[in-house]
């Protein structure tokens, strides 16, 4: 199993389980995403999902470009995006715990969530930015919403790598713990929201997050998936040309 999925009484943590390639996701992690969402969402006695990622190194640092192209074929990647879970909108709280990187689509997953909790050694960017690859799972919807217009265009256009102190002020991670703790003050927060009455929790968190563009988005952003300019990204990517992002 490339996504790993455990009960703790009302709480549900989904792991990303593909550490030794920085938690990135291919076609069957991004089907195993929307099967654990899903089964959260339908189980009545879950009332917290949390998200994470393997090892110590990343949460997620996007799509496995190397299998970018079984991503968009996916059975089902048209209702429920690319990666398994952007275009699903889950009827219940959902935490992102990060520690690492959190990269091109790993943020997108990351701003999926309703607020983010990282430990000191994450690092955010739009880094699908070096390679011509669109943000076709919510970024230009979430990013925007939750850390500003202005922040979300710095990050999307320059494609810059920020540490988690920056992700801070920007509003983008709400928590920083120290490192590795990540995990653990994402099960503390869980608990404390799964214990509150549920119902006026619901509906409230309902209204905030109603979200439109994401089609429109998807729209645009598959569009540019014919670009010969992200072939030639691509092309750079497998033979290890690593073009720096600015200086954050």
């Amino acid at each position: 199993m490339k996504v790993r999925t455990e009960k703790r009484e009302a709480i549900t943590i989904v792991t990303i389980d593909r550490a030794d390639v920085h938690n990135a996701v291919d076609s069957e992690t991004a089907q195993q995403l929307e099967d654990a969402a899903r089964g959260f969402d339908a189980d009545d006695s879950a009332r917290v999902m949390i998200l994470t990622g393997a090892g110590d190194k990343s949460f997620c640092a996007g799509a496995d470009l190397k299998a970018a192209g079984t991503l968009l074929g996916r059975p089902g990647a048209n209702e429920s995006g690319p990666m398994g879970i952007s275009r699903l909108a889950v009827s219940k709280p959902t935490i992102a715990a990060i520690g690492g990187y959190c990269y091109a689509g790993g943020l997108e997953l990351a701003c999926w969530c309703d607020f983010r909790v990282a430990d000191e050694t994450s690092t955010f960017g739009v880094l699908n930015r070096r390679w011509g690859v669109p943000l076709i799972d919510g970024g230009t919807q979430r990013l925007p919403r939750i850390v500003g217009l202005g922040n979300a265009l710095y990050l999307i256009e320059t494609g810059a790598r920020i540490d988690v102190q920056a992700a801070l002020r920007m509003g983008l991670v709400q928590e920083v713990v120290p490192a590795g703790t990540h995990l653990v003050r994402a099960l503390e927060l869980a608990a404390h929201v799964a214990g509150y009455p549920q119902s006026s929790l619901l509906a409230d968190r309902a209204s905030a997050i109603a979200l439109d563009g994401i089609e429109a988005e998807a729209d645009r952003g598959e569009a540019t998936l014919a670009d010969p300019e992200m072939f030639a990204g691509l092309e750079r990517f497998r033979l290890h040309d690593r073009p720096a992002p600015p200086a954050g």
